[in-house]
């Protein structure tokens, strides 16, 4: 977040200056901040993908096909618990790991029992609602530091800056876990 600090003081004729020098620094061509997201649930659809990756190097859009076709953090943690005897509907192991993770209220009964009884892998779901939480407070932080400097202009990656990434805050990676936290 320390990028962020210092972007952040900036007035919008000084980060003028040097923003057509950030090139594919943007996360919408960044492959690192793509794979990030890819591994945490964030997906998107492949067309998606080559429009964004459409100037990149086939190494790059290689990669970035091969992660968003990749098991996520939350597959993961569903065999985790599959492995340690919790129920795990099938909808949620047998889904289409390329789209993005959708609430699965069935799956909710057994988050909520293992949050009432088994306090190892509470603290695991908490750890992922901790890693989620930060995502989201620097996603915000993010949308300031842009509106700021560059107000409603496009974004660097050619995206629609501020407002697109507004579409991305309090969209989280988990989100079953934080779906069950009224009924905790």
């Amino acid at each position: 977040m320390g990028q962020v600090d210092i972007l952040e003081t900036m007035s919008p004729v000084s980060f003028g200056s040097f923003r057509s020098l950030l090139e594919s620094s943007s996360g919408m061509q960044s492959t690192q901040f793509r794979e990030i997201e890819f591994l945490c649930g964030r997906k998107c659809s492949l067309d998606t993908l080559r429009t964004a990756f459409q100037d990149a190097a086939p190494p790059e859009r290689d990669r970035m096909e091969r992660r968003l076709s990749a098991p996520t953090v939350f597959d993961a943690f569903l065999r985790y618990l599959e492995q340690s005897g919790h129920t795990v509907p099938s909808t949620l192991l047998e889904r289409d790991i390329r789209a993005p993770l959708r609430p699965c209220p069935e799956f909710h009964v057994s988050l909520i029992r293992i949050y009432r009884s088994d306090p190892t892998t509470t603290q695991i779901c908490e750890l992922l609602v901790d890693f989620d939480e930060g995502f989201q407070e620097w996603r915000y932080r993010h949308v300031k530091m842009v509106e700021r400097t560059i107000g409603e202009r496009m974004g660097t990656g050619g995206s629609a800056g501020v407002a697109y990434l507004r579409s991305t805050l309090f969209e989280p990676f988990f989100p079953d876990l934080w779906a069950i936290r009224t009924r905790l």
